[in-house]
């Protein structure tokens, strides 16, 4: 089992993921600030996080294992909003990621015409800003925190073993 240190550290990336979350709804449903794709695919290791944090604590088992997942998964974040941030930046084109909509195998011309007279979120256009910063400018350095003090985590556990 992790010492206390370890186990302050990881209730705090639950607790950050968690307000994470929440702040992303709130930008999106009570600010009207509209998630591009690549916004979407940033929560997905926050939600991941919580799910793997909460097994950690409730099976008690499989901590190096699931230390690992989540370093793997904040290393994916990390990735993301790299590239996130290079199309913000226009380093980068914008991907077919940023372009996907919700098509079926069996589309009428009616789900074609809702579709094309949405608008469409672009993954280089920041609408939602904190102190002059894109969400996914905090979104790397979170995830680059998260990988930091995990790997701490992960090695000293190693080491005491």
């Amino acid at each position: 089992m992790f010492n206390i240190k370890a186990k302050f550290c990881l209730k705090i990336i639950f607790l950050l993921s968690f307000i994470a979350l929440i702040s992303a709804y709130f930008i999106e449903y009570f600010l009207g600030h509209q998630p591009c794709n690549l916004c979407l695919i940033e929560r997905i290791p926050y939600w991941l996080s919580i799910i793997l944090i909460s097994m950690m604590f409730l099976l008690k088992k499989n901590e190096k294992f699931i230390t690992l997942l989540l370093i793997i998964t904040f290393v994916f974040s990390f990735v993301i909003s790299l590239y996130h941030f290079g199309i913000e930046q226009s380093f980068f084109q914008e991907s077919a990621v940023c372009d996907v909509k919700d098509f079926s195998e069996n589309v009428t011309k009616e789900d074609l015409l809702n579709q094309l007279s949405k608008k469409t979120i672009s993954c280089k256009d920041v609408t939602f800003r904190i102190f002059g910063l894109s969400l996914t400018s905090f979104n790397i350095a979170i995830s680059l925190l998260f990988i930091i003090t995990l790997l701490n985590i992960y090695f000293k556990n190693e080491k005491n073993k």
